[in-house]
């Protein structure tokens, strides 16, 4: 079964997903997921734990600090889509990597000489859980701002937000 809940953020409504354990997904309202799924989501609006926790991580996120925890995430990717989010999760609050470093570190990880910055953005731009896997955080070569799925006037606030409380 799947489960929903609302939040209502500083750049427009949000709508929490989860199995009934974990964080499933988060998206923007008026948005359809990286996939063209209609922004309707299935499953029954329900109070559950994770959801209060998801809502206290984004009322401090919101509130210009990093939080210090991070809600129980349940990934539905492939390994390579997980791992860059892994590595999108330990981009420190206020601070941002490019495509093509998050390329290098991934290809560092497998011994290979390089790795496609562009399969780096698919990954990126599937994000399920954006905000708390921070995608937002990932920029173009020359702090670029690219590629974000709810919209770079969101990715903008959200980069704007955590300068502004360093």
């Amino acid at each position: 079964m799947e489960y929903f809940w609302h939040y209502d953020a500083p750049l427009g409504g949000l709508t929490l997903e989860s199995d009934g354990e974990a964080l499933t997904g988060i998206r923007f309202d008026r948005q359809s997921s990286p996939d063209g799924v209609s922004e309707e989501v299935p499953g029954e609006k329900m109070r559950l734990p994770v959801f209060d926790e998801t809502c206290r991580w984004l009322d401090i996120y919101f509130s210009g600090k990093a939080p210090d925890f991070t809600p129980k995430l349940y990934f539905r990717a492939t390994p390579f889509r997980e791992r860059v989010w892994q590595i999108l999760l330990t981009i420190p609050y206020g601070e941002t990597m490019t495509y093509g470093e998050v390329a290098a570190l991934l290809a560092r990880e497998s011994g290979r000489k390089r790795m496609s910055a562009q399969a780096v953005g698919g990954a990126v731009g599937h994000n399920p859980i954006p905000l708390i896997i921070p995608c937002h955080r990932v920029i173009g070569t020359g702090g670029r701002l690219v590629g974000y799925t709810p919209g770079l006037d969101k990715k903008a606030f959200l980069l704007r937000l955590e300068q502004s409380k360093l």
